[in-house]
Parts: C-alpha cells; structure tokens; sequence
C-alpha cells in the first residue's frame, strides 16, 4: 500500500507502457511537447470531459470525468466516463437510485487501436481504482477510438492485471530512483511528441563514438596496436 504523498498519475501508465524513457521526461524531468496526435487528443477529451454531469437513460447513468485512487497500485486520476448498468446480480448501491448497479469504465482515445497494450493498461488500471474504492469486481470494460468511432471490450483478465501491477510497481521504482532510462530507439520513436526532446538518434550516435573510445581504451589497455 502506498501513502497519499506517494501516489503517481494513472494516465502516467500509459506512458510508461508506451517508453519508460518517455514517462520518465514528463514526470521526472518535467518535459512535455505536444504534437499533432496530442493536440488532438487534448480536443477529443475536452469534448468527453464535463466534470460532475451525470446522465440517466433508464437503466443506465453516465458518469464523467471520475475522480479515480488506488493506494494498492499507488496511482490517481480521472476516468473518462464511468457507466453503471442496472443488474439483479452483483453491483453497488448508488444513492437515491433504486436496484443494484455494476461499474463499466469506458475510456475515450482520439485515434485508433493500438499494436500494443498501452491503452488496455490504463483502462485495467481505472478499474482496478474502481474496484478499490467501490468493493466491487469488474471483469471489462471498453475503450471508444475517435477515427473508427467503435468501442471494443477490454477483458480485466489475470494477465492483464498482472501486467498493469508490475508497471505500476517499476514506476514507483524509478520515481524514487530519479533516474530516467537510457534510449532504446524503436519504430515508435519518430511518433513520439518528446522526440525533439529525447533525440534518439543523436543519443545512438553517442552511444557509438562511446562504444568505439571504449573498444580503443581497452586495446591500449592491453598493448594492441590499433593503427
């Protein structure tokens, strides 16, 4: 369990997923640049979030812009949306609102579905806050893709938690380390809003002239004739 003083953003994992390097300048060093798919993000989510409205359609109310904690995962933030389903099974109670109703947390991303698992992960990572402050298990939720405009169901799977625990935990880790990790140039580097910023290129180029002076020391190190 994590103190309030230690808790870190949720969103925060979906970075982390995505480049520790990348998480590390926003919330370590501070850093932070937006691009095109960021400022659209910004828009997509200025147009979902309207803090504190709630929304009732028979069986359904709408929540949005939930305030969101788990001391578990040492995480907050807010959730996009949160629906409560009406059931005659297993749910909560809400307050001045008959039957029993069951959490589905619904996040909203401006593009499209990812190769990777990065926006399953903060949508686990909502749920899993859920479950905590609420005494409740969720077993899915979904995640809504502007470009498509489709949702998909998102299993909270043992797997998935797994996962979404152990990044959490290895956030904490390098938080108070306060080290940010070395590059690790990938595909995905070149999409990066920090790319500017991270200059991977130019670090791997660093990392060459390093390695070779390394080589050449060593072999002056052993009496090797390197011309």
């Amino acid at each position: 369990m994590y103190d309030q003083d230690q808790l870190l953003m949720l969103s925060g994992i979906q970075h982390f997923c995505f480049c520790e390097r990348q998480w590390s300048l926003i919330h370590i060093e501070q850093q932070w640049k937006d691009n095109v798919r960021t400022v659209e993000g910004h828009f997509f989510h200025e147009r979902v979030d309207n803090p504190f409205i709630t929304e009732t359609r028979g069986d359904l109310i709408v929540a949005r812009s939930v305030p969101l904690v788990s001391y578990k995962l040492g995480l907050y933030g807010i959730g996009d949306v949160v629906e409560f389903n009406r059931t005659s099974d297993q749910g909560i109670i809400l307050n001045a609102k008959e039957g029993v109703w069951m959490p589905y947390p619904v996040e909203y991303k401006a593009g499209r579905p990812k190769k990777d698992k990065r926006d399953e992960v903060q949508l686990c990572a909502q749920a899993i806050c859920l479950e905590e402050m609420l005494d409740v298990n969720i077993m899915d939720g979904a995640l809504f893709y502007g470009l498509t405009r489709r949702r998909i169901v998102v299993k909270f799977d043992e797997e998935l938690r797994g996962y979404v625990k152990e990044l959490a935990n290895k956030m904490h880790t390098i938080y108070e380390q306060g080290i940010t990790p070395r590059i690790q140039s990938q595909k995905h580097c070149k999409l990066c809003s920090l790319n500017e910023i991270c200059m991977p290129k130019l670090s791997k180029k660093r990392n060459s002239v390093k390695n070779y002076m390394k080589k050449v020391n060593e072999d002056l190190d052993q009496g090797d004739d390197i011309s």
